[in-house]
């Protein structure tokens, strides 16, 4: 930037004084600014001189205040790795008068984010007694860093020890920060760092409550110790929840060293904190990101996920996060950036089977688990419907916080609708009732899904059809002379359960909202009723009332997939250490796989159905055969910026994200936003009365298998479709040998109402005979209103 523009910028800032003050129409909040790394004028020693100055100029009432004191105090955070800016309490008004300043490229609005919430390593083919394999391959990942961002650790927990472990990395920038109840001698060799991030929750709710939160890397909730220990969790025996599960508990690189970013507090996650976990992450050498927190899908300019995301892939890091828990419904798909590895939710072959019993006989199968005091075998209680005995019919029948009636619960079991509040929760309001068990009934829109919770009484949850038959019985039954009875058999663990894996009902679908040319979620990866490790000082119900302890704790969300992921990419990358982020994750794209433990195409929870791509995305992760893709599609943070130029972006908002300045008419005669070099193909086709319909896809393959292979392309079409191939033999000389070729597809209009739209899918397979590299063909047809 030249001398005068540097003099406009200072000036600005000394001559604009008269900052328009909060009402409540204008209410003071968080904003992200993000201002050029280069643009700062050589008058201010440092760039935090520089924001302050900018604060200076948009203090309210200068008159009354010394200059900036109100102003300095707002600054949250400052960043200086994923960007150049900081975090800052503004009116909105005063936010958009800041982002006129030269140098300012965006002022973002902060969102809050919430999180995604073991035999799963064997489940995925991972075992230590294996001779050969990824585990033996990558040394279990001891020298990969995963930084996990979420609630926090419980650094005592064995999953967690540091024996046998070699030293810490020589590269470890990171640190042990100490605080409430967390000495820095709580990291060893395996938690080898540890920082928390608070000034943004506080800045929004005010001082943080202690008595309830620890100000310190130390997990208060369960959900970061639980996903750390997924990840990289040590081998322990024997573990269990309450009895359940018994057997070997280990994360994914049980080897890997972790760091621990606390950024979640009692209200959430904030875009404040979380921005300055991924600067730390990054400054500290981190080598893979874990982040089990979803929010709202916007534009990657006003997302400070993606922002941070893609300067942490831009060095070298790759990074994983859960794809959300709205499913079934479409669109519901969160974290969507094409350089973040995305995640669902599916089952493990492992289940807790909890049936209902019915005074007419019927055997109604349920979940659960509960290890308390059981109902008495051979009995059947009295069973009523919560929403026909409440104070009234919507707060009673979800068992809502006071809107049961002691007179009408008393020494029942109770049924109760799912939704609003927790699982666990409902069962507190009914023993407080004084209820002597619970039916959690799914309601339409959960389908046929249902995750264990540990109850504080007996209790079970079964799928929505299940919860209309027995409202059926206890209605038909209440009218006879037999009222309706019921009892809870708990069946305890069994194993090698069929159909697995099965996509979970919670898990979010595609099509991706902000880029439907890019498929999400990317994969999918165990996510329910996953056993891992749990703090000392939460009950397993997660209840403030629960003053049970357990060392290991079942979950279920994207939140447990998301770290599965993350931890076989810490695996791939020891193994690869060449593999750049978009290598690793097309390397577990092209070798997953779409069909069950019985042969057949995975199923929807939700429905009983076949699942789709918009379910699974490219499949379920098969680790062993990432580990040796035969060919991967590659991607640079240049290939990111053409495909942003080709989404439209402005150069502006593209530098907003990647630090880069874009000259965008060479990406866009280069091609298409469907060129990205991604390991899935998706294209919209809008019909606007056309009869013939097509598009193509230009890919490169680099050779990562054998050298002098020849591969040969299968081609699955969507059905009704035509899809060619040039060439169709990739024929590689060499290791590394990168070679392109084109994909067509040719479509005819189908019959549809306006705004409707249909999606059909089918694969290409590259094979040498040894590798199979699969992608998905998503072809979406729709008729504008």
């Amino acid at each position: 930037m030249a001398f005068s523009s540097f003099l406009f910028f200072c000036l600005s800032f000394l001559v604009f004084t008269g900052s328009v003050s909060s009402t409540a129409n204008d209410p003071i909040r968080t904003f992200i600014v993000h201002v050029q790394h280069d643009a700062k004028p050589s008058i201010f020693p440092t760039h935090e001189n520089w924001y302050d100055s900018a604060l200076r100029s948009l203090s309210e009432d200068t008159q009354s205040l010394e200059i900036g004191e109100a102003a300095a105090n707002r600054i949250i955070h400052t960043y200086s790795n994923v960007f150049h800016g900081f975090s800052v309490k503004l009116s909105t008004l005063d936010a958009q008068k800041l982002e006129d300043f030269n140098g300012v490229l965006g002022v973002i609005p902060e969102q809050v984010r919430h999180v995604q919430t073991t035999r799963s390593p064997e489940f995925l083919g991972l075992r230590s007694a294996d001779s050969a394999g990824l585990l033996k391959e990558s040394d279990y990942g001891s020298d990969l860093v995963i930084g996990v961002i979420d609630t926090g650790i419980w650094p005592e927990r064995k999953s967690f020890h540091d024996r046998d472990l070699g030293p810490v990395p020589a590269k470890w920038k990171g640190e042990c920060v100490a605080g409430r109840d967390f000495p820095a001698t709580s990291c060893n060799r395996k938690l080898i760092g540890a920082r928390y991030f608070s000034s943004g929750y506080e800045a929004t709710n005010g001082k943080m409550n202690e008595t309830k939160e620890f100000r310190s890397p130390r997990d208060s909730d369960g959900h970061g110790t639980h996903t750390a220990s997924i990840a990289a969790g040590r081998y322990v025996f024997p573990a269990s929840t309450l009895g359940y599960a018994r057997g070997v508990a280990a994360g994914m690189a049980p080897k890997a060293r972790l760091a621990a970013y606390k950024v979640c507090w009692s209200s959430g996650c904030y875009d404040a904190d979380i921005l300055a976990a991924f600067d730390a992450a990054v400054a500290d050498g981190v080598h893979v990101i874990s982040l089990s927190v979803g929010g709202v899908v916007v534009p990657y300019n006003l997302d400070a996920i993606a922002i941070a995301a893609f300067a942490a892939t831009d060095a070298g890091i790759f990074v994983s996060a859960s794809a959300g828990n709205g499913g079934p419904g479409g669109l519901t798909v969160t974290n969507v950036a094409p350089w973040v590895s995305n995640v669902g939710a599916g089952t493990i072959d492992r289940d807790f089977p909890a049936d209902v019993k019915l005074g007419n006989g019927k055997i109604i199968p349920g979940v659960s688990i509960y290890g308390g005091p059981a109902l008495t075998p051979h009995r059947l209680y009295p069973l009523i419907y919560a929403g026909s005995e409440g104070s009234d019919g919507y707060s009673s029948s979800l068992c809502l916080e006071g809107s049961l009636n002691p007179n009408y619960v008393q020494g029942k079991i109770v049924l109760c609708d799912r939704g609003v509040n927790s699982r666990a929760a409902k069962g507190l309001v009914v023993k407080k009732a004084g209820g002597m068990g619970m039916i959690i009934a799914n309601g339409v829109f959960d389908g046929e899904g249902l995750v264990v919770d540990c109850h504080v009484l007996p209790a079970t949850a079964v799928g929505a059809s299940a919860g209309d038959e027995i409202r059926k019985y206890i209605s038909i039954a209440s009218k006879s002379k037999s009222p309706p009875t019921a009892t809870i058999l708990f069946r305890g663990t069994l194993l090698n359960v069929r159909p697995a894996p099965v996509v979970a009902s919670f898990s979010a679908r595609g099509p991706n909202p902000e880029s439907p040319e890019i498929l999400k979620p990317d994969v999918i990866a165990p996510g329910v009723n996953i056993l891992a490790a749990w703090p000392d000082g939460v009950g397993p119900s997660g209840l403030p009332w629960d003053t049970r302890r357990t060392e290991f704790n079942i979950l279920s969300g994207t939140s447990m997939a998301c770290p599965h992921v993350s931890g076989l990419g810490a695996l791939l990358k020891a193994a690869h250490p060449g593999w750049s982020p978009a290598a690793i994750r097309s390397a577990l794209m092209t070798t997953a796989y779409t069909v069950d433990n019985r042969g057949q195409i995975m199923m929807d929870e939700s429905t009983g159905n076949s699942s789709t791509v918009m379910d699974f995305g490219a499949g379920h992760v098969h680790p062993q055969k990432a580990m040796d893709p035969g060919l991967i599609y590659d991607l640079t943070s240049y290939d990111y910026v053409d495909f942003l130029c080709n989404s439209n972006y402005t150069t502006k908002n593209i530098q907003v994200v990647t630090r880069k300045y874009s000259d965008c008419s060479k990406a866009k005669r280069a091609g298409h936003v469907r060129n990205l070099n991604y390991p899935s193909l998706s294209a919209v086709f809008q019909q606007y009365g056309k009869h013939k319909l097509s598009t193509h896809f230009i890919r490169t393959v680099t050779n990562v298998g054998d050298p002098n292979s020849v591969y040969h392309v299968i081609v699955k079409p969507p059905r009704g479709m035509v899809v060619t191939v040039e060439p169709e033999k990739l024929t590689f000389r060499r290791v590394g040998q990168k070679l392109n070729f084109l994909l067509r597809v040719q479509a005819e209009a189908l019959k549809l109402s306006p705004g409707s739209s249909i999606v059909k899918s089918g694969s290409i397979v590259w094979s040498d005979g040894k590798h199979e590299v699969r992608s998905p063909i998503v072809v979406t047809m729709q008729e504008p209103l």
